[in-house]
């Protein structure tokens, strides 16, 4: 997978992440705890999928720049 690829796909999960949160304001308004910890566990997953994907582009970037 190419840099330009991992990135495109960390803005992607991106979106997601930014979702999720929404959806967890609304649970959090509508005093659904157990759900909303349901969402706080899929927000964590997906910001470790968002950290994977940007080191995934680093290194990708890093290996186009050797010489």
């Amino acid at each position: 997978m190419s840099a330009e690829e991992s990135l495109a796909r960390a803005e992607e999960l991106l979106a997601r992440l930014e979702q999720t949160r929404a959806e967890l304001e609304r649970l959090t308004q509508a005093d659904d705890a157990d759900k909303a910890l349901d969402v706080l566990t899929e927000l964590s997953e997906l910001s470790k999928a968002i950290e994977e994907e940007l080191q995934k582009a680093k290194r990708e970037a890093d290996a186009g720049a050797e010489p």
